[in-house]
């Protein structure tokens, strides 16, 4: 019989521990800029088995300080798929008394959606505009999601701390990420057409880990 490993911690301090001495093989030169973006960079590679985001994550404006933030004083963070929700460590945003929410499947926003002739992410992103706490956005999967972001924002109708902008695909999914990337929204941004609603939760979790390891309050 197979012996394997079973016990859910030390798989993943092995596949760590992996993805660490094959970026030490294969990128000999590769230097993270901190001990907090080395995590998350990791992690993204551990939930995606894919080294590319070693040079395609990037991190804008303070963005993992504006992320804490938001997590650590009764913000709200808002994503656009209930699969990247269901990513998230919830237990430990209880905990801290962060707040959460997946809009787009209330018959609200399929109703509003239709009559204005919008994505239901588009219109989930108008709803959670409303919102009086600190908000953190995390798109997986809806580049109109992030064209909304951009577009309230700009408009002062938004007030977005943060985004966590890693949409996959082929129709705007590269061309919203850059224009995310290229605003004054602090940001996560895997550049191209790769990322996924189990990225962004990835992504959420690796800050949420590291609480510890930032900066401010």
């Amino acid at each position: 019989m197979v012996e394997y490993i079973t016990t859910p911690n030390l798989i993943t301090e092995k596949s760590f521990r992996m993805i660490h001495e094959e970026i030490a093989a294969t990128r000999p030169d590769y230097k993270f800029n901190d001990p907090v973006e080395k995590a998350i960079i990791t992690r993204a590679i551990h939930t995606t088995a894919d080294f590319e985001y070693l040079d395609s994550l990037t991190f804008t404006h303070d963005v993992i300080r504006q992320i804490k933030a938001v997590m650590t004083q009764g913000g709200t963070i808002y994503t656009d798929t209930h699969m990247a929700l269901s990513g998230i460590n919830k237990r430990k945003l209880d905990e801290l008394g962060c707040h959460y929410h997946c809009y787009v499947s209330d018959p609200e926003i399929f109703t509003y959606a239709k009559a204005h002739d919008i994505t239901r992410s588009m219109a989930s992103i108008e709803v959670a505009a409303q919102g009086d706490t600190k908000k953190l956005f995390v798109v997986g999967n809806a580049p109109t999601a992030l064209y909304k972001i951009l577009e309230m924002q700009a408009a002062g109708q938004l007030h977005a701390d943060a985004v966590i902008g890693v949409p996959v695909g082929f129709v705007e999914a590269k061309e919203s990420k850059e224009a995310l990337f290229e605003s004054d929204i602090p940001a996560i941004v895997a550049h191209g057409r790769k990322g996924g609603s189990n990225l962004a939760a990835a992504l959420t979790n690796a800050v949420l880990y590291n609480l510890d390891q930032i900066a401010g309050d």
